[in-house]
């Protein structure tokens, strides 16, 4: 009995194992909370380990998009060209859109205008769905979602690549013969693509929450084409209009005008540096970052709600 009394009092607290902390057990292994939002440096590592998986589910996604029309692929090219002629006798012909750009000039600056506004619209209405319509595959596997936005821009832009072989049978059709100015397209493309893939972000997250985000958006991108120059040169239709200074800006400024202008002044040889905006290349540059960047920090902070509830 005296012994017991005088029992060690280390022995008496020491706990049994099964009480040891869970959370310090895992973190002295390695474990993680399953779908945690990881840091952000560990995020882009994560992506640019699945870089492989980000380029062929877009290759994958080109291929089936029109596996089921006769004429296949050409589609990619066949429907932004009937865009851009069903835009040339409305407001080519009929409504005078030609103001300021010479009549020879005037179907490629149109064509172009389309397929590169096309680029950004079809990445936006891609991104919104990219989590919404993927569901089945956000739940099964366990990946960074941003490869899905991400994946679904870069299928956009090997569309548009598609696309930029009838847009140099026009130039050339057209007297714009290829030159050096033409490498300007690569950058400018490239800084659309950025541009692009944080748009593709953002909507991505909004439309996981908001799936009638899907029907709105047709809605609000037309509306921006017919802001953005498409049909028609911004400076030269604003010309005798009584317009304040800054909407004039604000229009000629917008990003999509901005990835319009360069491409045309890149590629058409009527189409001077007087139709461009001052600083258009610092523009280019500050919205194609501020675009990736926002976007992507802007996703990246919802990771674990994809695809949960």
């Amino acid at each position: 009995m005296s012994q017991a009394l005088h029992t060690p009092p280390a022995a008496q607290a020491s706990p049994a194992p099964g009480e040891e902390d869970l959370a310090a057990l895992a973190a002295r292994h390695g474990l993680t909370v399953s779908g945690a939002r990881p840091p952000l440096g560990a995020y882009v590592r994560q992506l640019w380990g699945r870089r492989h998986f980000i380029l062929a589910f877009s290759q994958a996604k080109l291929t089936a998009q029109y596996s089921r029309a006769k004429l296949g692929q050409l589609w990619q090219v066949a429907t932004p060209l009937l865009n851009a002629a069903v835009y040339f006798f409305i407001f080519g012909l009929l409504l005078g859109a030609r103001k300021g750009i010479p009549s020879d000039v005037y179907v490629p600056f149109l064509v172009t205008g389309v397929f590169v506004f096309t680029f950004t619209q079809s990445s936006v209405l891609a991104g919104v769905r990219a989590i919404s319509g993927n569901l089945g595959l956000v739940r099964a596997l366990h990946f960074p979602r941003a490869s899905l936005p991400v994946s679904f821009a870069l299928q956009q832009l090997q569309q548009l690549l598609f696309s930029m072989i009838v847009l140099v049978l026009i130039m050339v059709g057209f007297g714009s013969y290829p030159s050096l100015s033409w490498l300007l397209v690569v950058p400018a493309l490239a800084l659309q693509f950025l541009f692009n893939t944080g748009l593709a972000l953002i909507f991505a997250r909004m439309g996981s929450n908001t799936p009638d985000l899907a029907q709105l958006m047709p809605f609000v991108l037309r509306t921006w084409m017919y802001a953005s120059g498409v049909m028609f040169s911004i400076p030269a239709m604003l010309e005798d209009k009584n317009v304040p200074a800054w909407l004039a800006d604000v229009l000629q400024w917008n990003p999509a005008a901005v990835y319009m202008d360069l491409v045309r002044f890149a590629m058409i040889d009527e189409y001077g540096s007087s139709y461009l905006p001052p600083h258009v290349w610092a523009f280019a540059l500050g919205w194609a970052v501020l675009a990736a960047v926002v976007g992507f920090v802007y996703f990246w902070k919802a990771e674990e709600r994809y695809g949960r509830g």
